[in-house]
C-alpha cells in the first residue's frame, strides 16, 4: 500500500494536466477531421492521413510526457492545431483556446509541482528537527 502512496506522490502534476488536455484534443482533432472530410476540404485520403496522424501523435504523446523536449513537442503538435485552420477556419479559434489551454497547463502544473516539492521537503525537515513555526495573524477590528 505505501508503494502505492509512494507512486502517487511522486506524479508531476504538469504532465498530468498535459495528459488530459492532449487527449482530449485528439478527439477534437478527430471530429475537425470528419468536418473536413464533409466540407471536401482537400482530396479525402489527405485529410484523413494527415487528420489521423494527428490525432494518434496526440493520443501517444502523453506517454513520453516527461522526457527531454516532450513539452516542447507538445508546443510544435500545438502550432499543428491552430494550422489546420487554414483549411478549416474554426480551427483558428479552436486551436488558440487550446494553445492557451497548454500554456496554462504548463504554468500551472510546474507552479503546483513546485509547490509540492517545498512541502515535501519541509515535511521530511519538520521530521528531522522536530521544530515547528508558529505565527499568528492579528485583524484589527475598528
Amino acid at each position: 500500500m505505501k508503494q502505492i502512496a509512494k507512486a502517487m506522490k511522486s506524479k508531476s502534476i504538469k504532465r498530468l494536466l498535459a495528459s488530459i488536455l492532449l487527449a482530449f484534443e485528439s478527439f477534437i482533432v478527430f471530429f475537425a477531421t470528419l468536418a473536413g472530410f464533409g466540407l471536401k476540404v482537400a482530396d479525402g485520403p489527405v485529410v484523413w492521413a494527415v487528420g489521423l496522424s494527428l490525432s494518434f501523435l496526440l493520443i501517444a504523446t502523453p506517454a513520453v510526457l516527461g522526457r527531454k523536449g516532450s513539452y516542447a513537442f507538445g508546443w510544435i503538435l500545438q502550432a499543428l492545431i491552430i494550422s489546420i485552420g487554414f483549411w478549416l477556419t474554426p480551427m483558428f479559434y479552436i486551436g488558440g483556446i487550446f494553445a492557451c489551454m497548454w500554456a496554462w497547463a504548463m504554468i500551472a502544473g510546474s507552479t503546483i509541482d513546485k509547490a509540492k516539492s517545498a512541502y515535501e521537503r519541509e515535511k521530511a525537515s519538520f521530521g528531522q528537527t522536530g521544530n515547528i513555526e508558529v505565527f499568528e495573524i492579528e485583524i484589527d477590528k475598528k
